[in-house]
């Protein structure tokens, strides 16, 4: 690598470094004008709650990253930059252009995907209408299949939501008993 790339890298990470740092300085606070939830809908805390969760997965986002810009800028000071921390080969310069934070060649990059960990609302509540949480106090769930009941008393399968059902002729028994009536 140049003295010229070199430069060019660090002058990219020093910038990034003072963008990062004013987006972690501004930190914007979850507030809510409600004194209470008592009369809030569901949907509205559950949108609260989401708008909450977002800012902290983006701060964590902005704290990870700015972590990294100061670890390139020290490889850069000590001379280690543009050389894979791991085997010591010379860090293309096309990927540190894309990614100048990059202290891996990409043999050496961390392609792994988090597939284990699970949402842990996941260790409450199962994934069938059967059983849909674990046991907590017998004397509030019967753990029976509630969503059979409900559709016992009728669902949204009306005639009008039959693919290829004839409109005409599943009202036409009414009809005709309402002509013998008269």
């Amino acid at each position: 690598m140049t003295d010229q790339q070199m430069k060019q890298l660090k002058e990219e990470l020093e910038s990034q470094l003072k963008a990062i740092e004013g987006r972690l300085e501004h930190k914007e606070e979850f507030e809510t004008s409600e004194l209470s939830n008592y009369d809030n809908h569901p949907a509205d805390n559950a949108t609260d709650l989401y708008d909450q969760e977002r800012g902290m997965a983006m701060d964590h986002l902005k704290e990870e990253e700015h972590e990294d810009i100061l670890a390139a800028l020290k490889a850069i000071d000590d001379g280690t930059y543009g050389n894979c921390a791991v085997c010591g080969k010379e860090i293309p310069f096309e990927r540190l252009e894309a990614l100048p934070t990059a202290l891996t060649c990409i043999d050496h990059a961390d392609h792994s995907l988090d597939l284990e960990s699970r949402p842990s609302e996941e260790d409450i509540l199962g994934s069938s209408t059967d059983r849909p949480v674990k046991p907590e106090d017998d004397r509030i769930r019967d753990y029976d299949n509630s969503f059979e009941d409900v559709e016992n008393f009728g669902s949204s399968d009306g005639p009008q939501d039959q693919p290829g059902e004839d409109q005409e002729d599943f009202y036409k028994d009414d009809k005709a008993d309402d002509d013998n009536e008269l």
